[in-house]
């Protein structure tokens, strides 16, 4: 059994997966902070499912880009779980977690998420072998230079938050070769985490040790680092 967690922005996501189907999962939008909201959070998705904290296997958590307090909160969630139950943990980047949940399309996938400031993180995917796979290195951008930075047909994925939604609405999106995606295929779910995490857990190529684990920060115009 993975219990897997997600709290990079406002948006709190959870799920419990036994390796072959989603047992339970939840989003919602923070009232409070992560840091109020997670654990109580985490213990009614485990007696709602009827699934015993012992049952764990294993974790997996978004490690980010992210909003730094609320990212940070859940990362520490995670690690405090796995090492006080000697269990592996799996981190999976945000915008991995959004291009799983996408359909194929012709042209370009972009990931975005607001990070604060003004700023936001990119990543850009390209279609092969069936599924979606990380073109470079995350960037922090703005939304305008990342509109500016488009070179071909794409389709937008991620969270907008007011700035980003104000900027598509004033451009003609149809002159950048950009689509939109729906916003229940934007919507960044524990599901497709849990899932992209059993499937490293399953390949066995990496130990997983709780103290390695640490969030995702971007720098501006520089590749990402560990915190």
């Amino acid at each position: 059994m993975l219990l897997a967690l997600d709290t990079a922005t406002e948006m709190i996501s959870l799920a419990l997966h036994n390796g072959n189907r989603l047992l339970a999962e939840n989003t919602w939008q923070m009232t409070s902070s992560a840091t109020a909201e997670l654990a109580p959070a985490v213990q009614d998705l485990l007696e709602r499912a009827g699934v015993a904290p012992s049952a764990l296997e294993a974790v997996g958590v978004c490690v980010g880009p992210g909003i730094y307090t609320d990212l940070r909160a859940g990362v520490a969630f995670a690690k405090g779980l796995a090492v006080g139950s000697d269990l592996p943990i799996i981190g999976v980047t945000t915008l991995d977690i959004l291009a799983y949940a996408a359909p194929y399309h012709q042209g370009a996938l972009v990931a975005a998420i607001p990070v604060g400031r003004s700023r936001v993180a990119v990543g850009r995917y390209q279609w092969r072998k069936g599924q979606w796979v990380v073109r470079g290195e995350p960037a922090l951008m703005t939304w305008e230079s990342l509109l500016n930075s488009l070179d071909g047909p794409a389709v937008l994925t991620g969270e907008l938050d007011a700035e980003g939604a104000d900027l598509l609405q004033s451009v003609e999106v149809s002159k950048l070769n950009l689509t939109v995606a729906p916003a229940a295929h934007r919507l960044r779910r524990a599901g497709y985490l849990a899932e992209l995490a059993w499937s490293r857990l399953k390949a066995r190529k990496e130990t997983f040790p709780a103290a390695d684990l640490q969030p995702l920060i971007l720098k501006l115009e520089t590749k990402a680092e560990p915190a």
